[in-house]
């Protein structure tokens, strides 16, 4: 009894000072976003009372029973002041739950006492994952997430195959979840589908990701969208790809739509993931593009190259070489939180503002797509530095 109370005390004050750390910012950065230095939520956020049997007598060595394998990509909202991510977290079973997780300052954060209790429906999904959360002016907060389940047609000597469809639930307080029936769409699969948080022409818009198998996106040509008159029975009958897969791009490969898109007095803000096939296998980047307020479908400004790649530690992890961001928030005040996992394993934030990050989107060259455009780019930038060089020392003199 006596190790067991000593264990138990190391292992709450350690929690403690986890959930207590001071996080601080990265100097300099690249002025258009700054990284925070530690990650807001590791597997080792989970509280202590879900990983652990806290009764000496049925556990009387504290044993973890249900360890955490990963903390990571995160939806995101604020209500009533508060700061929300509602994580995916993954145990060890390799099975990824839903739990939401609270902040007073959008940088620190702690679990609610309870994950989330989501709702099935009447074919089961054997894995949920990725929610993407939006308040819609229909007055509900909507989840959107991966539902994957076995591939019913896969034989039995191949326990890979899986179907994705797009599961969607809907809530007032983030607790208790209504689920309603996955989105129909005309793709045999679907992943990172999201929410437009308005009405087009009357009717719920969706930002798809067609997709012909679980992993390749096949003729999946890139960020899909498409209308459905009712959210209740969600039913996409068209979709038209608003951006596209490109050779020699970081999104050559596939892409798709992260969070539910940020309203600005010059556009719809758009914030997706870019895939590439590299010999160390696929690098997930981030990317941001443009579209235009009356015509959501309509991209009007995209920066070349990737906005956010993973860097030093992040790089390192379950799936390594991988950031992805289905979660941000645009505060009252301009400023943007940026929630981003790295390599599968832990959730961090980046904040900037809508000014810089407009300014970014709008003002950043576009790409060229073939390296002699690139360097005429750089002549450009050069050129004009020359030139402002000069007329400082006209002036100075």
């Amino acid at each position: 009894m006596k190790n067991f109370e000593k264990r138990l005390a190391a292992l709450e004050q350690e929690h403690a000072d986890l959930l207590a750390r001071e996080n601080k910012r990265e100097l300099l950065g690249n002025g258009v976003y700054e990284r925070w230095m530690y990650p807001v939520l590791t597997a080792q956020h989970a509280p202590l009372q879900w990983r652990y049997d806290l009764n000496p007598e049925t556990n009387p060595y504290l044993m973890e029973r249900f360890g955490i394998n990963a903390v990571f990509n995160a939806g995101a909202i604020k209500l009533n002041n508060k700061y929300y991510v509602v994580a995916r977290v993954e145990g060890l079973d390799r099975k990824s739950f839903f739990a939401v997780a609270e902040s007073s300052n959008g940088i620190d954060f702690a679990f609610w006492n309870r994950p989330v209790t989501m709702p099935d429906t009447q074919d089961p999904s054997t894995n949920i994952y990725d929610m993407r959360v939006v308040q819609h002016e229909d007055g509900w907060v909507y989840g959107l997430f991966c539902a994957e389940r076995r591939d019913p047609e896969a034989p039995e000597g191949n326990q890979s195959a899986a179907i994705a469809q797009c599961g969607i639930a809907r809530t007032k307080d983030l607790l208790t979840w209504e689920r309603l029936p996955d989105l129909v769409t005309p793709s045999p699969q679907q992943r990172n589908v999201v929410l437009h948080p308005e009405f087009v022409q009357g009717k719920y818009a969706f930002y798809t990701r067609p997709q012909d198998s679980f992993i390749e996106a096949g003729k999946g040509g890139g960020i899909g969208f498409g209308l459905s008159a009712s959210i209740e029975k969600a039913v996409i009958e068209e979709e038209v790809v608003i951006d596209k897969k490109i050779y020699h791009t970081v999104y050559e490969a596939k892409n798709g739509l992260g969070p539910a898109p940020i309203k600005t007095e010059q556009g719809w803000l758009h914030l997706a993931h870019g895939v590439r096939n590299t010999a160390a296998g696929l690098r997930y980047v981030l990317y941001m593009f443009m579209t235009d307020l009356a015509d959501i479908t309509c991209v009007t400004h995209k920066p070349a190259g990737y906005f956010m790649a993973p860097e030093g530690e992040e790089r390192i992890g379950d799936v390594s070489n991988v950031v992805f961001s289905n979660g941000w928030i645009a505060d009252d005040n301009g400023e943007v939180f940026i929630y981003y996992a790295s390599s599968d394993t832990r959730l961090h934030v980046a904040t900037s503002t809508i000014e810089k990050l407009v300014d970014y989107v709008v003002n950043t060259p576009e790409d060229g797509f073939v390296s002699a455009e690139s360097v005429n780019t750089v002549n450009r930038i050069i050129t004009a530095n020359e030139t402002v060089k000069q007329q400082k020392a006209t002036a100075a003199h």
